[in-house]
């Protein structure tokens, strides 16, 4: 991190003086005397200058926590290996299980998955929204974000922070989900960065959300299959 991305600077906290690095221009108290990595965007109308920080730790082979219109997940840089690579080890997974990914509109689907006719009309109806739409894989998707089948799970959210995010890298960035010990999903940026701080190098503040999965759909053919009830209403699946 460059000089002036870690510039140093003062907290008083009642009778002691803290050091922590302001990262992104904003003050975060962190209890050992360390930067939180919490930064808080307007889920709203997001921050450009905010956005192109996050987009800067991506570029660098960051993963960062970040909320979606379903869950806060994690997510990397779809096309940096060794980052996926650390959400495997993050998730305990063995690096065959293919992680789904964030497109930013229809027109960049169609550059990572073969669309019918059909899809396109579904997707073009329902997006942006709590769905994850299983889809042929072009040459541009890289192997380890495949199935065996050469297919892909491929999510417009409807959360301006991620599209926002997608736009500003100019590629899509991995979505994945994270548990808590219960099982449960995690809906508040803060439990993220207190489980798996140690593991990211950025948690998005963007409100705490109403936590369900996405809906998954197949459109590999012209033949839906529902795989996942989720939030996203499936009705026109069945």
């Amino acid at each position: 991190m460059s000089n002036d991305q870690c510039q140093m600077a003062i907290c008083l906290n009642r009778d002691r003086i803290v050091w922590y690095p302001r990262i992104f221009g904003q003050c975060s108290y962190s209890n050992e005397g360390e930067g939180e990595m919490i930064i808080t965007i307007n889920p709203k109308n997001p921050q450009p200058r905010l956005i192109r920080k996050v987009v800067e730790v991506l570029e660098g082979g960051g993963v960062i926590g970040y909320p979606t219109d379903t869950i806060y997940g994690v997510g990397c840089d779809l096309f940096n290996p060794e980052a996926i690579r650390k959400i495997h080890r993050l998730k305990k997974l063995d690096g065959k299980k293919p992680l789904s990914f964030i497109c930013s509109d229809l027109k960049d689907i169609s550059r990572y998955a073969s669309v019918s006719n059909y899809a396109y009309k579904m997707m073009k109806r329902l997006l942006p929204g709590a769905y994850t739409f299983v889809l042929k894989a072009t040459k541009l998707v890289p192997k380890i974000a495949m199935t065996k089948q050469n297919t892909v799970g491929i999510r417009i959210p409807d959360n301006k922070i991620c599209l926002a995010l997608v736009k500003g890298l100019g590629h899509p960035i991995i979505s994945t989900s994270v548990y808590k010990p219960n099982e449960g999903l995690y809906n508040d940026p803060a439990e993220i960065e207190e489980r798996f701080g140690n593991q990211l190098d950025l948690v998005i503040d963007g409100g705490v959300i109403v936590a369900e999965h996405s809906s998954i759909v197949d459109l590999a053919d012209d033949f839906p299959k529902v795989i996942r009830k989720g939030k996203g209403d499936v009705n026109l699946f069945q």
